[in-house]
């Protein structure tokens, strides 16, 4: 099909870039700047699922002419890459910053020693970057005068992306403003219980998820029509279940509730914290 063939250039400018930033960074053993190489990987190959038509036949086809304007693109396509847009620059500063302040990311202690090894994390990011971007890179390799009108499901749906967006800022800050506070020593709590933290053990995380089932649902109005296969719809759901996959399963709830439990096993106060507040949705489990 000739809409997953224009997929290969932001595919190729994904892996392309984190191969760059692998060749700079594994032979440094730094790690400080794994998560704003994601930021920018989620950047580029926005852009690039964008523009690529135009730069091919800027740098391949002798057009000399400028880049067509933003506004030149349809309104989905807009909304779409801003909202990715400005979730990987806050997310990627945020994570960036911190593990700067840090002097390093703990993650990374061991990883970063085998080069083989930490080569492998920088290629899977790319696919990271591929696999959770592939909504809007779908939808970005549609000429714009193909895309339907936005409507009230696809308002809906960034509703859902702005008000998950906010809910991660917050449960970020609250946490940041905790920690500054503890190091000030105006309060002596092991670990944060208030505000959004005191409904789910990792706020954080299901804001992240609500974020992409916000872009994956945006992006349903235009992968629904004739342009696409039958099914894309539901492939490109694979956008928010890895996005909760590896929040929930993998890199973020287990390592962080398997340290909490070792550094606050004996608390009778870290027991009764995941007795009574979910460890995920606000509404679900404790488990």
């Amino acid at each position: 099909m000739a809409v997953f063939s224009r997929l290969i250039p932001a595919a190729t400018s994904a892996y392309a870039l984190q191969t760059l930033l692998a060749m700079i960074f594994v032979p440094q053993q730094n790690e400080k700047y794994y998560d704003l190489g994601g930021a920018a990987g989620f950047l580029s190959t926005a852009f690039v699922s964008l523009y690529y038509p135009a730069l091919r036949s800027k740098f391949i086809g002798g057009n000399a002419g400028p880049l067509p304007s933003i506004w030149s693109f349809a309104p989905r396509q807009l909304l779409l890459s801003a909202a990715m847009g400005i979730w990987s620059v806050r997310l990627g500063s945020f994570l960036a910053s911190r593990a700067i302040k840090a002097g390093g990311d703990s993650r990374f202690d061991e990883v970063k020693k085998d080069p083989k090894r930490f080569t492998y994390f920088w290629l899977a990011q790319a696919t990271w970057v591929l696999l959770v971007g592939l909504p809007v890179y779908m939808v970005n390799a549609l000429p714009a005068s193909l895309h339907p009108a936005l409507g009230i499901r696809d308002y809906a749906a960034f509703g859902l992306f702005a008000g998950s967006f906010i809910f991660e800022v917050v449960a970020d800050r609250q946490k940041t403003a905790w920690r500054r506070a503890k190091d000030a020593k105006q309060h002596d709590e092991k670990f944060i219980t208030r505000g959004l933290w005191s409904i789910s053990r990792h706020p954080n995380y299901v804001g992240e998820v609500g974020i992409w089932m916000g872009i994956w649902a945006l992006a349903s109005g235009t992968l629904q029509t004739a342009h696409f296969p039958l099914g894309t719809v539901a492939l490109t759901a694979a956008s928010p279940l890895f996005t909760w996959f590896l929040v929930r399963k993998v890199s973020g709830v287990p390592p962080l509730e398997k340290a909490g439990d070792k550094k606050f096993g004996e608390d009778k106060k870290w027991e009764e914290y995941k007795r009574t507040v979910p460890v995920f949705w606000p509404w679900g489990s404790t488990q």
